[in-house]
């Protein structure tokens, strides 16, 4: 037990797995037998979610949102790789420095240029998205990026490589791993920006709007409901990027400190 209160410490899974289960499980207690006043009780909370379920399309809702999601955060992803790897030439680092500080603009303001120029909601959406992600990922994947040591470029050129093939081993393939973990740590940005745009755009349907029609008639319980199956998913869905990580960087985790 000390090594759970000790800096640094590397307890055993079994040990953390039991912690989480514990701590998950006063938490549901908590929840069920002390609520909060302006928070939905459990019981209230379940009969939402299997009424959103059976009546409201839930399943369907998540998968569209899901589906929509992905196709969005591969587009982003390519252009924001290709934006990143193109800073190697000084003549495109320009475009990636202004890519990255257009993450402060507003949606709002940018979503009437987009429906200008897409001629469907759906391509609006995902317009919206692709961009929103896209400027995340530019600041992350260039960060990896610029972490590059030259020891690492120099050790690549003693080996008889040129500034090319030496940038394509040690920058792109040496830095896959960590260009993975970029992506799996914005894809919540997504998530985040879906409900705003599936607002925008009724007809199309997805989880926010449903979540949105729930709030509208402050149906909290039903809020609470759809916010947890969100959780839930993105929780699954950062463990699916963990474990593609593992699968096909394994080392990646020998240099960690134990």
């Amino acid at each position: 037990m000390t090594s759970l209160f000790t800096p640094n410490a590397q307890p055993p899974r079994a040990t953390l797995l039991f912690l989480i289960a514990a701590q998950a499980l006063v938490l549901l207690m908590l929840w069920l037998f002390y609520p909060l006043q302006i928070f939905p009780s459990l019981g209230n909370v379940l009969i939402a979610l299997r009424e959103l379920i059976t009546s409201q399309n839930l399943i369907q809702e998540l998968w569209a949102s899901m589906t929509t999601a992905l196709q969005a955060l591969g587009a982003a992803t390519v252009l924001a790789l290709l934006i990143s790897y193109l800073t190697a030439l000084p003549f495109f680092r320009p475009l990636a420095y202004a890519a990255s500080k257009m993450r402060y603009l507003t949606l709002t303001g940018l979503t009437f240029f987009m429906a200008l120029l897409a001629s469907s909601g759906q391509q609006v959406k995902l317009s919206v998205l692709v961009f929103g992600a896209t400027v995340y990922l530019v600041t992350g994947m260039t960060s990896v990026m610029l972490g590059t040591t030259q020891e690492e470029m120099d050790h690549a050129r003693s080996l008889g490589l040129g500034e090319w093939r030496s940038f394509w081993e040690v920058v792109v393939r040496g830095k896959l791993a960590a260009m993975l973990e970029v992506v799996r740590q914005n894809f919540a940005i997504i998530w985040t920006m879906i409900t705003l745009v599936e607002t925008l755009y009724q007809g199309e349907g997805g989880i926010g709007l449903l979540l949105y029609k729930q709030n509208r008639y402050l149906h909290l319980d039903g809020v609470v409901a759809i916010q947890l199956i969100i959780l839930v998913t993105g929780a699954m869905q950062d463990w699916g990027f963990t474990l593609l990580r593992r699968v096909f960087f394994p080392y990646v985790g020998l240099g960690v400190v134990k």
